[in-house]
Formats: C-alpha cells, structure tokens, sequence
C-alpha cells in the first residue's frame, strides 16, 4: 500500500478515495495547481489535509468561515494532527501562541482567514516559513459574479507573491456556474491547473417545496417528526430568526439562534450549543453554517426562499454530509419574493464596484432570483431542476424529491392560457410596452385599481375576462408558461414578453396543461418527518440491530462527553450503522469498519469492540 493509501486509513478510516479526490490529490503531490467542484459533504476537505500530512512544509488553508476552521481543526487534532487557525474569534493571546507554534514549526495545517493575508504582522511570520500548498476554499468568494463575493479574496495573490517560492495552490468550491469558474482561474492566477468536476447530485438528500398559507403551522409538524434529530432553520431576516426561535423555544423545542447582529459571545456559545448536540435546532440566516463540518445534521428548512439557487443548493447541502438520509424542505410563498428582491437591491450599495458593475451584478442577482422562483413553482423534477442550472444530465425523474414522489394530476389549461397570452398582447397594441404578471392579471381579474383605469386598460377585449378565478392559480398559469417557453419574464423589471412559440396556442391548437398536486396525498406529512433509510438486509432490521446502534451512540456520547467534543469527532452515524451492521470482533475486523482509521482505534477500538462483543454474547 503506497504512502497516501495508509494515510488515507490511519487518519480517515478510509480504503479507497471518493469520486475526484485521488485526482487532486495526486495534482497537488506533482507540485501542480489544482481547482476542484465537489458538491457539499463531497469530501474536499480531504483534498488537501491529505496532501498537507505528505508535504514537508505547512500547508495554508484561506477560509472566509470561521465555523468551519474551528470544526475542521478540533477535528484534526482529535486525529493526532497539528493543526491552528487565525481569525478575529480569537484573542490577541491566542494569536500570539499561534504565532510562536508556527515559528516552532509545530503544524502541519493553519487556517487564515483572508482579511488578515495583508496584515505585515502575519506576512512577517509566514515569509519567513516554508510553505508547501496554498489552498483556497470557497473559492468562488473571488468573484464578484458569485454569489458570495468577499473583497478580501483579491489579496490572495498578492500573499502568495509575498512566500518565499511559490507553493502549489488548490481551489474548491461545491457551487460554481461556468462564468464564475473562468473568473477563479484568472483572479487566483491558477497555472495550467488540474479541473476536477464529481458532479452536483447529492442522491441521499430529499427535496421538497410547501406552499402553506401560515407557515409556522406547516413547520411544526415537521419538527415534531424530527424530534431526535438535528437540523438548521434558515430565515432570510434577524428579524424572522428572533420571533421563530422564540416560537419554537415557547413550543419545548430544543432551539438556538444565530445571526450576524447578536454579540460575539453568544453566537460563539449558541454554535457550540447545537454542534455539541445540546441544542438539536439552529435557527439561522445564511451567516450562519458555511463549512459547518457537523455531520449529523438530518434536515435543512429554509423558511424564507433564498435569492439563488447557487445559495440554496449550499445551504441545503449542509444536511446529509455523514451519507445519511437527509431531507431538504423549502417553505414559500409570494412575499420572499419581494424579500429577495429588497435584499438584492441593497447588494448595490458596495462601494467598491463601478455604477456600470452595480447595475450588472443587480441584473445578474435578478436572473439568479428568477431561476431560484422557478425552481419554487416547477411541477418537474425538483433534482432534475437544480442539475439542469449547474449544466449536469440527469433523468427526467429521481424518485426522491417531492415532485416525483407525489402523483399530479393534469388540467387542461389551454382556454386561459389563450385568455393570458391574449391579454399581453392587447396590452402592448395599447401601450407600445409591456408589463408586469401583476398588472396582466389584474386586467384579467377585472380588478377596479386606478392604474388600470388610468392607462384606459378596463376597456380591452380581455378585461375581465378571468374574473373569480383564484389569484394562486393564476401564478401557476404564468408560471407553466414561463416553464413551457410561451413567456419570457425581463430579469431586471418584469415585464412579460410572449415568444414566436405563443403562435402555437393562439392559432395553430397547440394545448396546454396544467400539473396540480393531488390534495389528497401530502408528501411532507409522509416522508418529511423521517427520511427513507439507505437498504438494508432483513436481518439487520430486528431489534438486535437497533438496540445494538442505540449502545454504540450512548458510548460515543459518553466519549463525547469525557473528551469535550462533538458527537460526529468520535465517529459519525454512518460509522456507527456501519459498525452494527459489520459487528467487528477484532480489532482488525473494527479496522475494516468505513470510518476508522488506525488512530481512533487505539483510542476508542477497546471499549466499542467490548460493548459489541458483550452484545452479540
């Protein structure tokens, strides 16, 4: 077994490598740039901690989420693996003693943030080490058509001018479109670099859209079902974070907060809270969970949609990072639109763009949004949606996701459909422009407001035309026009413009029809509350499997406990199903178990083993 191999299961537990990593990894041992796309939970992180164990030198890992360098560091040193960060969680003190383990060439790993990549104190103390990789993470925070644009990226090259020779510098990122992908490579001045793309599927994740009218009503029942399992709770405003956290708290949900406006302090103990699993619910914005390493985590909620579908995707991404079942449920109705919009709007107050580049990034913001509210309202596949924006194939149905798992029945819709595309025509005969879905309908719906009488629009042919029809239904009449190429939606102002294609509904019989979801089988109710767990055999579905998983878990939190760190850092509940099922006697047979490396064996091997032995006599 070469060198990389015994690593890989001494320190990770590991046999082999996941889809792209050996790839990379292999690039980076050649001395060759390297820029990987790995969806969440695909196991980047690996990508360069192995590398950093075989390199001679200390291997510099730029992240711009301090969650994450905690988590990743108590992690590694757990294993045995020097490892430090540097960010503005720490104290002067700390960062003292980190200073001096680094001149004492005590580690293997730092973790920087890149605000402090132009700071002289910290160059002083780098220029002077031998650096032997440079990797960057999240690294679409460089461009500033991603949809986390961080300024402080664009010091990266410059610190890397400033080493004493140039080391290998590795990119990742799990959400890139191709424009942002080209813009990585040049701004991080990647040379010839090596591209690995494992794909953006994540199949063990359940995807699902509710439209409630009350949405704390239809969250509940949702958490209810979810009582022994941990999850994250996103909300688009501090606001809504402080009123559902206190919900939830009045309901005896075991829930914390997290937003950027509470006090260092709070956020530091609130995170700790549900990463040590005394608290099973976080309810967040997005600041909340960038490279969270938890792997337990069961669901993801988003209570308020996201402005992208780039966003989405990585927030969603954080649940079902062990392998695990996992359910994603996004709650939506008409004003996280306008939210969104609000929100997008404020991006344009950046100081450090051009007028020409505000206005470009708010158009390119609306074409995101636009994208992000189709996937809401699609009657398609909710996987097969997501796949198609990042450019991967897949099938037309994933039978995991609440569009196929739920039957649809079919309305033919083709007699309004003419009625809308009428409107927009007659519309623009009057105006010489077109307008927005809001005013459309309201002409059809025969609505009194004073712009339609103003503009002379109660007067047309198609006025009224809808009247007493339901205004829900009328959004999802525009939207399976958009969804079928009959309309198209200007990104920046809204207006709605029919395509030559509207001929064929108009004048040629072309039909059109309607998916709506059979009311009488509710598919969160069903399958939200647990998600389907991977195959099992028959015999490892009796009590004896159960009880024997219910043992393992109260021994790692007795570890847990003893050692002051997260469940997940003992083993995760894949190793731990792993280790039920497999039931190792020995200890090379409890080597074989995915998950344990050599490391945690002699930590943890004894007593697991005792615990399973005593089971099975």
């Amino acid at each position: 077994m070469d060198r990389k191999h015994t690593l890989l299961r001494q320190y990770f537990g590991y046999s082999s490598f996941r889809e792209g990593q050996e790839q990379i990894v292999d690039a980076i041992m050649e001395g060759r740039d390297a820029f990987a796309i790995m969806p969440t939970g695909g196991g980047k992180s690996l990508c360069f901690q192995l590398p950093a164990l075989m390199l001679p030198g200390l291997t510099v890992v730029v992240s711009p989420l301090i969650s994450l360098m905690k988590d990743q560091v108590m992690a590694l040193t757990a294993l045995g693996v020097r490892a430090a960060f540097i960010n503005s969680s720490i104290s002067y003190e700390q960062s003292r003693r980190v200073y001096a383990g680094l001149r004492g060439g005590e580690y293997k790993l730092l973790y920087v943030a890149p605000e402090r990549l132009g700071l002289e104190r910290f160059l002083a103390v780098i220029s002077d080490l031998d650096v032997s990789l440079v990797a960057v993470d999240e690294a679409h925070c460089i461009s500033q058509w991603g949809q986390d644009f961080r300024p402080s990226y664009l010091r990266i090259p410059d610190f890397i001018s400033r080493l004493r020779r140039r080391p290998p510098v590795a990119a990742f990122t799990a959400t890139a479109t191709p424009e942002v992908r080209s813009d990585v490579e040049c701004l991080l001045g990647l040379r010839s670099p090596v591209r690995v793309t494992t794909g953006f599927d994540r199949p063990n994740l359940r995807f699902e859209v509710v439209a409630p009218s009350k949405k704390l009503s239809a969250l509940l029942p949702i958490l209810r079902k979810s009582a022994d399992r941990s999850g994250i709770i996103y909300c688009s405003t501090r606001r809504t974070v402080e009123r559902l956290c206190d919900a939830l708290v009045a309901e005896g949900f075991p829930a914390t907060r997290y937003h950027a406006g509470l006090e260092d302090v709070e956020r530091r103990e609130n995170q700790d809270d549900f990463i040590y699993d005394r608290k099973r619910v976080m309810v967040a914005t997005n600041a909340f969970g960038m490279g969270i390493d938890k792997s337990n985590v069961s669901y993801v909620i988003h209570y308020n949609m996201p402005k992208s579908l780039e966003e989405y995707y990585q927030e969603a991404g954080r649940a079902g990072r062990d392998g695990e079942s996992a359910d994603c449920i996004l709650l939506y109705n008409q004003s996280d639109i306008r939210t969104a919009r609000i929100l997008i709007s404020s991006n344009g107050d950046n100081p450090e763009l051009t007028e020409k580049e505000r206005n470009e990034l708010f158009a390119r913001d609306t074409q995101r949004l636009e994208r992000m509210i189709g996937y809401c309202e699609t009657r398609g596949c909710y996987r097969g949606y997501i796949l198609d924006y990042f450019g991967q194939p897949h099938s037309d149905t994933c039978d995991n996701c609440g569009n196929c798992l739920v039957p649809f029945s079919r309305r033919d819709v083709t007699r309004e459909a003419q009625m809308a595309l009428s409107c927009i025509a007659r519309v623009y005969e009057r105006l010489h422009y077109y307008v927005g879905q809001s005013l459309i309908s309201n002409i059809l719906l025969g609505s009194r407001a004073r712009r339609i009488a103003d503009l002379g629009l109660d007067d047309l042919s198609t006025y009224g035309l809808m009247r007493g029809t339901d205004r829900a239904f009328m959004r999802l009449l525009f939207s399976r026009l958009q969804e079928l190429g009959y309309v198209v939606k200007d990104p920046e102002h809204g207006q709605l413009r029919p395509t030559a294609q509207a001929r064929d509904v108009l004048f040629r019989g072309q039909r059109v029809e309607l998916l709506t979801r059979d009311p009488s089988v509710a598919v969160t109710a069903k399958k939200a509350g647990k998600p389907t767990p991977p195959p099992m055999d028959p015999e490892e579905m009796d009590d004896s499997f159960n009880e024997l998983l219910a043992a393992l878990k109260a021994l790692r939190l007795s570890f847990a406990r003893s050692e002051g760190v997260p469940l997940y850092v003992i083993f995760s509940n894949a190793t731990l199903t792993q280790m039920a099922r497999m039931r190792p006697r020995t200890m090379e047979e409890f080597l074989a178990v995915p998950g344990v490396g050599s490391v945690k064996a002699r930590r943890f091997g004894p007593e697991f083993l005792r615990l399973i032995r005593s089971h099975e006599d």
